[in-house]
């Protein structure tokens, strides 16, 4: 196998154009590949979503790698310097959508999986692939449908790498061991609508919900702990009005999130955040949606493995995170299984001109087999 292997598979997954959910055989791609290494390969989608479940063995535990083919969209073609979905290779970077995020992991891992096989065709355990085209969508017919799925059938991950591009500097400077929960809120302050010069005849929605969101964000909901910062309110959009400048408005609209810590529940976020809400005597509508519940994988055996293979191919162990969004480890970790992700350097991602390093293509691919061979040889 060539060291131009990843680097051209990479290029023939970002030429097609899969923009979430579409996934545009960026999977049949791969299940040709792991078909030819006596992958078992299961098609499980839902709607729009294309999904994949990929097992090589026979028993034992399962060590899977987890990833998805969609891409967010390219934002005006004409900004980037070359065409996103043409990869063209420029000083050492390969360009395209979804070189960093995450194709070029998708890549390295199938390599890193044939060069496995080839090397230890009667490896314990199992080794797994889920692949989804519905992680930057909404997220409800990908991963989660999947691993409902494997539980159906009951199968356990022990395992999962999550190929979602971590690192900050350089190729395996980060690892994420974990992820804060993610907790929206859709608040509506209801009010009455007049005249602005009379205001007496009307209640202005506004005004209550100013002090109101005041003590929100004042608020201190945990001090964090070694893992994770204290727990975040965020307020990402408020909306009131008519548009005329002699309205008051009848209700005002606050979006807000929370990205929280361990040392909180959503239960206790909720009735502390409807606890101010009714100190304040407001009239309100609350609508909560959960993203994501927090996970953590402490130091074990995936990490261990994950840090062998750093010192082995970059002469270097990572830093342990749990900083960042959601990705879909939100999904598997409430299973039990450990999950980390590691994968390129994030710093074009969702960008224009997205961008990985070539030699980082072939570094990723090494690092994945040899957290493989230290689980499964």
């Amino acid at each position: 196998m060539t060291n131009n292997a990843v680097l051209e598979f990479t290029k023939d997954l970002i030429a097609q154009p899969s923009v979430t959910p579409a996934d545009c055989d960026c999977q049949e791609m791969m299940i040709s590949r792991l078909e030819a290494v006596g992958f078992n390969i299961e098609r499980l989608n839902f709607g729009e979503v294309t999904n994949l479940w990929a097992v090589h063995g026979e028993s034992g535990p399962i060590l899977a790698f987890a990833g998805h083919t969609d891409v967010v969209p390219t934002g005006p073609i004409e900004n980037w310097a070359s065409h996103p979905f043409k990869p063209e290779v420029r000083d050492g970077y390969l360009y395209g959508r979804g070189a960093a995020d995450m194709k070029g992991s998708i890549a390295a891992m199938t390599i890193a999986a044939e060069r496995f096989i080839s090397a230890n065709p009667d490896h314990s355990g199992r080794l797994a692939f889920l692949i989804t085209s519905d992680e930057e969508g909404p997220a409800v017919n990908g991963t989660v449908k999947v691993i409902e799925h494997l539980q159906q059938q009951g199968e356990q991950l022990r395992w999962c790498v999550v190929g979602e591009p971590s690192s900050t500097n350089k190729l395996g400077d980060v690892i994420k061991n974990g992820r804060r929960g993610s907790l929206n809120g859709e608040l509506t302050i209801q009010g009455k609508q007049g005249h602005i010069a009379y205001p007496h005849l009307a209640d202005n929605p506004i005004h209550h919900a100013c002090p109101a969101l005041a003590d929100l964000i004042a608020e201190q909901w945990d001090q964090g702990n070694d893992f994770f910062p204290a727990t975040s309110f965020q307020i990402s959009n408020i909306n009131s009005g008519t548009g005329a400048t002699n309205v008051i408005p009848g209700t005002t609209e606050v979006v807000f999130n929370f990205r929280y810590s361990t040392e909180v529940t959503q239960e206790e976020l909720q009735q502390r955040t409807e606890a101010i809400l009714n100190r304040h005597q407001l009239d309100y509508k609350l609508d909560w949606k959960l993203s994501g519940l927090p996970f953590l994988t402490e130091p074990g055996e995936l990490v261990g493995a994950a840090q062998s293979a750093l010192i082995e191919v970059m002469g270097s162990e990572a830093e342990l995170s749990t900083s960042g969004g959601t990705s879909d480890g939100r999904f598997i970790a409430p299973t039990g299984a450990q999950v980390i992700e590691l994968g390129p350097c994030n710093a074009t991602i969702h960008q224009l001109n997205e961008r990985v390093l070539v030699e980082e293509l072939e570094q990723t691919a090494q690092i994945y087999q040899s957290i493989m061979s230290n689980l499964l040889a």
